[in-house]
């Protein structure tokens, strides 16, 4: 019964809110770039991504690498990604870093972009980690919509994962798409949703401008929620029916139970971003391999320190977790 109690966070004084949690590292935390060294990746699909390279920290590096999933409309420079890349560096893995579809600063080939379950895009990444054949020890770490990508593809291979990956953690996971939806389309969260709108409709128009016989204008400036966004463009760019369609087919939760790798869930239940189906308690009950850690605090995304220059609790967790299964 992997459910982990009691869970470990517990905020410093002026965090216990989940939104402060949320909006305080986004905003003010630093971070060196860690994953310094650029590399593009060319898919079979004739679109490309740019995979970001850590080496080691430490004496010994080389032989294991960390891979690591950033969210919604992110990247690979983003604080939480460049926080855990340091710290999983210093604690002797090397660190790939990839941006998804048109995340990296340009804007990628294809009409289509990404979305929670691609996860054909993982295997790519993998596949190329493969080729290399240097890493003997590989583990995953996704946050947010990354998150969900990590877990889905877990699930989807199951007893075909390849033996070199050793285990995953995953922050702050949306695993039930609609839930998701349905929590950020509610009036407490519209600062949050017309953030993410104004970047994805802006994403839209250059992809109008680029691929004009492929993505046309519809009603982008009327779009209020992911449902707008999904029905109109997610979806029919991607091969779906339609967002009630994309969000049951990508969900991570409806695999969960393929998962043969030991696998952490950590979200808190003051996510401001989560629904409460985004809580897999039966799965985790039900599994040997997959463990869901619910601190009260934590946010999206959040789990700030009470050194606030320091380790945040989300790397330190992930680290503690995986030295627990690299063998």
């Amino acid at each position: 019964m992997p459910i982990v109690e009691p869970a470990g966070y517990r905020a410093p004084f002026g965090f216990g809110n989940g939104h402060v949690q949320t909006v305080y590292p986004a905003v003010f935390r630093r971070v060196g770039v860690v994953t310094g060294r650029r590399e593009r990746l060319d898919l079979a699909d004739g679109d490309f991504l740019d995979l970001d390279w850590g080496d080691g920290g430490v004496e010994g590096a080389g032989r294991e690498l960390v891979v690591i999933l950033h969210g919604l409309e992110g990247d690979s420079r983003q604080a939480y990604v460049q926080g855990m890349a340091s710290f999983m560096r210093d604690r002797g893995w090397d660190v790939l870093a990839w941006n998804f579809r048109g995340c990296s600063g340009e804007m990628n080939r294809l009409a289509r972009s990404y979305h929670s379950g691609a996860t054909e895009d993982m295997e790519s990444v993998l596949g190329h980690v493969w080729a290399g054949a240097r890493y003997e020890r590989v583990a995953l770490i996704g946050f947010s919509l990354g998150g969900n990508v990590v877990l889905k593809y877990l699930g989807e291979q199951g007893e075909d994962l390849d033996e070199r990956i050793c285990g995953a953690v995953a922050f702050s996971v949306p695993c039930d798409l609609a839930s998701s939806a349905a929590c950020l389309a509610a009036r407490g969260q519209r600062v949050y949703m017309r953030r993410f709108l104004k970047r994805l409709t802006g994403k839209m128009r250059a992809k109008m401008a680029l691929h004009p016989d492929e993505v046309k204008d519809e009603g982008l400036d009327g779009m209020r929620n992911f449902y707008d966004f999904d029905d109109a463009y997610t979806a029919p760019l991607h091969g779906f029916a339609g967002a009630t369609d994309y969000w049951e087919r990508c969900s991570s939760r409806r695999v969960l139970g393929g998962i043969r790798v030991p696998t952490l869930l950590v979200n808190a239940a003051d996510d401001p971003f989560l629904g409460a189906a985004c809580y897999p308690q039966e799965e985790a009950e039900a599994s040997q391999w997959f463990y869901l850690e619910v601190p009260r605090q934590g946010g999206h995304v959040g789990f700030v320190p009470r050194d606030r220059g320091g380790a945040y609790w989300s790397e330190m967790r992930a680290g503690g977790f995986l030295d627990g299964v690299r063998g």
